[in-house]
């Protein structure tokens, strides 16, 4: 059993950046929502308590992406849909009796008032997507698909992603096999009537593989579901193009560091209908956490910044903002 220590670091505060400084938690003004978070991926943090933390932020969902074509993820660690459902079952259950014991030390997760008032809380709106990367492109043959199959039958699985196009430095699949493994699971969410959540990354000094995804978004279609670019690190003139199609748009960590004013201005020209938050824990933290190992629960500094920057150019006050990111999520994920 763990004890309160192994939570607040012996301060009482959640969080603390790479040299051991304590960081409050900002005060969300609406439920918040990780709408494309690794849970499974966390090499620093518990996962239990990583939902404890996040609950103690103000977090009430966590979309948890799975590719059914990545061996170190899916299906070595979790060898079929219902060893998956297990772990994740394990894992809620060890958070809940965790939050228990931290309740009785006076740590309890935020209430929210009016609309919100009956919001469940996170540990019953943990969720999954499932969906093969563009790493694993090439690996998506008719085993993978067939697990993924399985995965969009599971109860706890509501979309499709994180799929589509990778041409940065990382990547050394193919044009070619990204394109199909796209095509293909994006066909799959409309044969299920489910959303997508997108990996788009670029080459250097090109915006190619949006432009690819663009152009496959307009032959195929966007799902009447939801589309979601997730972790959004360009700028208005990439992101607009999308947001016309009707696409939602995610920002995450990168939106707060110093040097990404092009990603704000992204953030203060996205229609509030379509703004997004989210971590793609467990990398890119925010500041001032930046340099840890990011975990849900830091989602609550995203959104922080969104509402404040958006506030203070007039494009929407913070209530608004915070309310979107939650309507949106909700909405996404077909929960509204």
């Amino acid at each position: 059993m763990a004890d309160v220590d192994s939570l607040t670091f012996e301060d009482s505060c959640l969080f603390h950046d790479i040299r051991g400084r304590a960081h409050e938690a900002p005060t969300p003004l609406a439920p918040l929502a990780d709408t494309h978070g690794h849970l499974g991926s966390l090499e620093d943090h518990d996962a239990a308590l990583s939902l404890v933390r996040a609950a103690l932020a103000g977090v009430r969902l966590l979309v948890c992406p799975i590719d059914p074509a990545f061996a170190h993820e899916f299906p070595d660690t979790w060898k079929d849909p219902q060893a998956l459902e297990a772990w994740f079952g394990k894992t809620i259950a060890k958070a809940r009796e965790y939050l228990s014991r931290f309740a009785e030390c006076g740590l309890v997760p935020p209430t929210f008032a009016g609309a919100y008032e009956n919001v469940p809380e996170l540990l019953e709106n943990v969720f999954v997507i499932a969906g093969a990367h563009p790493y694993s492109a090439a690996d998506f043959d008719d085993d993978a698909r067939a697990r993924m199959e399985q995965l969009l039958a599971c109860e706890r699985t509501l979309g499709v992603g994180e799929i589509g196009l990778d041409f940065g430095p990382y990547c050394e699949v193919c044009e070619e096999a990204q394109v199909r493994a796209f095509r293909a699971q994006l066909r799959m969410a409309h044969e299920h009537r489910l959303p997508v959540e997108l990996h788009l990354r670029d080459g250097e000094g090109n915006t190619h593989a949006h432009d690819v995804a663009q152009t496959i978004l307009e032959q195929e279609g966007v799902p009447e579901a939801g589309c979601d670019l997730h972790c959004f690190t360009d700028g208005v003139e990439v992101m607009a193009p999308f947001v016309e199609l009707g696409c939602y748009v995610a920002f995450g960590g990168a939106a707060t560091f110093k040097r990404s004013e092009d990603i704000r201005s992204a953030a203060l020209a996205c229609p509030s209908a379509q703004i997004l938050s989210e971590t793609d824990a467990p990398y890119m933290a925010p500041e001032p956490l930046r340099g840890s190992e990011c975990e849900p629960a830091m989602v609550a500094f995203s959104a922080e910044l969104l509402a404040r920057i958006r506030a203070e150019a007039g494009v929407a006050s913070k209530q608004e903002t915070y309310d979107a990111l939650w309507t949106n999520a909700l909405r996404l994920c077909g929960l509204d």
